[in-house]
């Protein structure tokens, strides 16, 4: 019988998705095997000479013909990194995106700049990432985290008490703002923030199948033009920001004029601004409510 290291698995199975034009080949055999083995990745290189047992290497295999049919890795192991965080993550909600910690690290700066105890609104919070990030790197934030999946919710209300916040984040379930009840969960907001599905009808027929197959279609597609959400949201904004207060919004590439507009007319908001991401996409549009 053939004896198998964890070296030598890692360069097969590296191989093995690089031929079937899997992303990012190398890391994912890291990440499918440090989670068989409960290792870290670093420590597949400090045992690189370690013998892989036959139960072990039964699983993985498994795991790499999964990954093979383009399951995202995220979703095999478990869980994502987001904000240099640990967070769990399954096909009831979608997986972080690097796009969206800027978004979360927008919400953190914006935050910093107020005095004392400043209340948050996390709409479509999926799997609570941008509520952790904000908690964790903000102690003064108070976040109540709405989803419409009570699946995606439960992915989320994990992931807080991971990272102990649960005293912080309250998870109501819900569309939008529909379960917020104003005065008794809290006054108006300092903060709103958000990650809505926003992938129109052409886009979606256009997704990646390891998208389009395998992250629910409730957190992506947003109707024709992609623009749902969007409106539905700044429609019924005004009732929960405070004065001053900021509005934070993802967006795709090519929605930053066309939320704008939105922003714009609603007569809301002063100072809206669009900011591109690492890629140069218009990734944030940001505004803030006119003092009355």
């Amino acid at each position: 019988m053939e004896t198998w290291t964890i070296n030598k698995l890692l360069n097969w199975v590296t191989q093995y998705l690089k031929d079937r034009g899997i992303e990012s080949p190398r890391l994912s055999a890291e990440l499918l095997l440090s989670s068989v083995l409960g290792l870290k990745r670093i420590e597949l290189y400090t045992h690189h000479d370690m013998q892989i047992a036959k139960p072990d290497l039964d699983k993985l295999h498994v795991l790499v013909k999964r990954a093979a049919n383009n399951e995202p890795i995220a979703y095999l192991v478990g869980k994502t990194e987001f904000y240099s965080m640990e967070m769990e993550v399954s096909q009831d909600c979608l997986i972080p995106r690097p796009e969206t910690e800027l978004l979360a690290q927008r919400a953190i700066e914006f935050l910093r700049m107020r005095d004392g105890i400043q209340h948050v609104c996390d709409l479509c919070t999926g799997c609570g990432c941008i509520a952790v990030a904000v908690a964790k790197n903000f102690p003064q934030a108070r976040i109540i985290a709405t989803d419409i999946s009570d699946q995606a919710l439960a992915i989320a209300a994990r992931n807080i008490e991971r990272h102990n916040l649960q005293e912080r984040i309250k998870l109501l379930s819900g569309d939008l703002f529909d379960p917020i009840i104003p005065q008794l969960d809290t006054g108006k907001f300092d903060l709103i923030v958000c990650n809505p599905p926003y992938v129109s009808a052409v886009e979606y027929d256009k997704l990646d199948k390891n998208v389009k197959d395998y992250e629910p279609r409730l957190a992506l597609f947003a109707g024709e033009d992609g623009l749902d959400i969007y409106k539905r949201i700044i429609e019924k904004v005004d009732m929960f920001l405070k004065p001053d207060a900021a509005l934070m919004l993802e967006i795709g590439y090519a929605q930053g004029q066309a939320v704008h507009k939105l922003l714009e007319l609603s007569g809301v908001f002063t100072e809206i601004k669009i900011e591109k991401d690492f890629h140069n996409n218009d990734r944030i549009v940001s505004a803030v409510k006119i003092k009355s």
